[in-house]
């Protein structure tokens, strides 16, 4: 489980950060389809008892979010390190005029992806001093 610092704090951090300089990081695994796009596996119950009492009559214990093709390109290089202007350069290199305008698109995907909560930025992390 991924913890965050305190609401405030975390307003703070995202209203005065550039979005371009953030590190976006996803919360969910995903699979391909037979198409090569990415599928998001999210977890139908969080709760413990949801998750015991539920989960073993269902047939699928995941919610599927297919991608389509920019959608699967950038999820694919959300790794938690590389920062979201880097993410826009390389998918400029990857799809050239197909994914302009690179920035707007990715910036608008990336904010409805972290408004659903399937990613967090790290710069939101809460420091884990265990290690």
């Amino acid at each position: 489980m991924v913890k965050t610092v305190g609401y405030f704090t975390r307003r703070r951090i995202l209203k005065n950060a550039n979005f371009l300089d953030l590190t976006p990081l996803p919360l969910y695994g995903h699979e391909l389809d037979a198409q090569g796009n990415v599928v998001v596996l999210v977890p139908r119950f969080q709760g413990f008892i949801s998750r015991r009492l539920l989960q073993p009559r269902l047939k699928n214990p995941y919610i599927k979010l297919e991608l389509d093709d920019l959608g699967t390109a950038t999820w694919v290089l959300l790794d938690g390190k590389t920062k979201v202007k880097e993410i826009c350069r390389e998918l400029r290199n990857q799809k050239g005029d197909k994914a302009e305008p690179v920035e707007e698109r990715v910036t608008r995907f990336l904010s409805q992806l972290y408004n659903q909560k399937l990613i967090v930025f790290t710069e939101i992390l809460k420091p884990n001093h265990n290690e």
